[in-house]
């Protein structure tokens, strides 16, 4: 990986106030996670539609990534960010609706669910586009560890504010009040830096499935872009964030006092490890960025949660998500920023869109190994199994990454 200095992109006035509304949009997608995942585990007690909610979320990630991509390559990607932010509005004030006037149902949980997740796909690849416009190459590198710090970041410390105001505000005016976290980067985008003309771009058709095999072919020959594809692809499938939303389940199983409160010291904790390891990977910047250590550090994350789902102490539990976080951003900040770093810039779209579709696509399914099983065995097997089962298959990357050529 390109080496640069310690938050060198942050010199960059329109990449601060970029950084800036991410992390507010981001948290704002992750507050409505908690909020929403909590109101419906009240109301409907079923481990079944947990395993939706995670469904649905990434599901659109997987179908529309690729073709999001292109057609980042050929327009502008502020309007299509624009339109995500639009969606994610919705959502909220949908939840907020149901919520306050006590009408929630199945199918409206369901609908809403749906609208959320394709708000994001029309987020994720335009945004990681969107760095090339902000910042010089000299930056780029940081300006990438960055985002995806910032990404992570708003993953795990979105949970752990949306519990405070959860707490403080409650479910219905909360989620309401989270809608106000959108605007920033909704409003922001009307004055972000165009893209340069006067770079070239290869206008292909956008074409669906056909894309996906085009672009899978294309990174077939860089083994960075494959080896990290593949990791993305495999945490996802197995885990992604699918614990997230048995984490009511995990709280009451622990016992320790109200669930309410176990539930969000328990996100706060993984939200603390997340917060460590970002200001450690730009700020020290010794950790060198390769694959290997990449899926290293994601054999660590495994452990740790593997962990998490066989112990009933809560303290213990606590330490092991923190270390969870830890881990989970290191390795997902290390991939993105070698995905980006080393996409051909051509394609950069679809070959970014490919790995979303890995990383964040792939998470549909986590909802089964982790979500729908956890009906069937509990969601203690369930996490514990699906991480034994990923230990397993990431040590048998790192050997095929490390196998003499």
């Amino acid at each position: 990986m390109v080496a640069s200095g310690s938050f060198a992109a942050m010199k960059s006035v329109p990449y601060r106030l970029q950084f800036t509304t991410y992390v507010l949009a981001m948290m704002a997608d992750n507050i409505e996670h908690v909020i929403s995942y909590w109101v419906v585990f009240q109301k409907f007690h079923s481990p079944t539609l947990g395993g939706f909610a995670v469904l649905s979320h990434w599901l659109p990630f997987l179908l529309f990534s690729v073709a999001v991509g292109g057609l980042a390559d050929r327009f502008d990607p502020r309007r299509i960010i624009q339109c995500g932010m639009l969606l994610f509005i919705v959502a909220s004030a949908g939840w907020g609706f149901f919520f306050i006037t006590d009408t929630i149902q199945m199918w409206h949980a369901m609908l809403l669910l749906v609208i959320h997740g394709c708000a994001g796909v029309l987020w994720q690849t335009p945004n990681q586009l969107l760095l090339y416009d902000l910042v010089g190459p000299a930056d780029l590198p940081s300006a990438v560890r960055l985002n995806a710090m910032a990404r992570y970041l708003g993953i795990l410390v979105g949970p752990a504010v949306g519990g405070v105001i959860m707490l403080t505000l409650g479910t219905s005016h909360g989620i309401i009040f989270n809608t106000l976290f959108y605007l920033p980067m909704l409003l922001w985008l009307f004055w972000a830096p165009a893209r340069d003309k006067s770079v070239a771009v290869r206008r292909f058709a956008v074409r669906g499935l056909a894309d996906i095999a085009l672009t899978i072919r294309a990174i077939g020959t860089q083994p960075v872009l494959t080896a990290m594809t593949w990791l993305a692809g495999l945490t996802s499938f197995m885990i992604g964030n699918a614990y997230h939303a048995q984490m009511p389940g995990f709280a009451g199983d622990l016992g320790h006092g109200d669930p309410g409160v176990s539930y969000s010291v328990l996100l706060a904790a993984d939200a603390a490890g997340a917060l460590l390891a970002g200001i450690a990977l730009e700020s020290w910047g010794r950790l060198k960025g390769t694959p290997r250590t990449a899926i290293l550090l994601a054999m660590l994350w495994s452990a740790a949660l593997l962990g998490f789902a066989a112990v009933r102490i809560y303290p213990v539990a606590i330490v092991l998500l923190f270390f969870a976080g830890f881990f989970e951003l290191s390795f997902n900040t290390m991939a993105q920023a070698l995905v980006q770093l080393n996409a051909p810039s051509d394609i950069r779209g679809r070959v970014v869109g490919l790995y979303n579709m890995a990383g964040l696509g792939m998470r549909a399914f986590s909802g089964i190994t982790v979500g729908l099983s956890g009906a069937a065995i509990g969601i203690h097997w369930s996490l514990g199994l699906s991480a034994a089962v990923l230990l397993a298959l990431l040590l048998w990357l790192y050997r095929q990454g490390t196998r003499p050529a």
